[in-house]
């Protein structure tokens, strides 16, 4: 007996809808601390932002306008949470901050440009390199929060004094190193601080550039 074949983006967006519900279920039953923890609700998340992307992917060029103004929404909204909320950037965030920015750049570049798909794979070359570092940056960060009170570090000394003050070397390993103020979560939606949703944004970017090369 044959069955409808159901396409592999959908499939992930369904997976990623039950996780969710799950979640809200056990927030709703305050049991998410035992099962719904971050690194469940990051990977749902990041299943459900990168199969939205599949099944809306627009054409080539549309596609990288669009993820141009996204990232330059996110930098408008990192910049709103800090001048009108007050919710002051750990350094950690700043250099996210940066990844945004340059994966940004690619996209306008690429929009620019219009390529076919051998420059297609040259974009997503940058911005796998551009977004995998947020990830990463992203994904540490995440890691530091998610310590017990009193495990990381005190505050530390703000980026643009360490920039003036400090070596490059030596600022890049201290805002890796993390610090009190990166381990503060500010903001939050649905039970995730503004590095796990920049983590799932950057994931989503990555999956999105990879499919470009294809999508013409």
């Amino acid at each position: 007996m044959r069955y409808t074949a159901l396409a592999w983006p959908f499939a992930a967006l369904l997976v990623a809808v039950v996780f969710v519900a799950q979640d809200l279920v056990f927030q709703i039953l305050d049991v998410a601390n035992l099962v719904g923890h971050t690194a469940f609700r990051i990977a749902a998340w990041t299943v459900a932002a990168s199969a939205m992307v599949l099944l809306l992917l627009p054409p080539r060029r549309l596609a990288y306008a669009v993820g141009f103004v996204v990232c330059a929404g996110l930098i408008a909204w990192a910049l709103y949470l800090q001048y009108v909320r007050d919710i002051e950037p750990c350094p950690l965030c700043i250099f996210q901050r940066v990844a945004v920015i340059a994966t940004g750049v690619v996209f306008l570049v690429a929009t620019l440009h219009g390529p076919g798909r051998g420059g297609a794979m040259l974009y997503a070359a940058l911005t796998i390199v551009a977004a995998g570092i947020g990830a990463g940056l992203a994904a540490w960060q995440v890691w530091i929060q998610a310590q017990p009170k009193g495990a990381v570090a005190a505050c530390g000394m703000g980026l643009d004094y360490m920039l003036e003050t400090l070596p490059l070397t030596d600022v890049i390993a201290r805002v890796l190193k993390g610090s009190g103020e990166c381990a503060e979560q500010g903001w939050v939606l649905l039970g995730l601080a503004i590095p796990a949703w920049t983590f799932v944004f950057f994931i989503a970017m990555i999956v999105a550039a990879l499919a470009l090369v294809r999508r013409d």
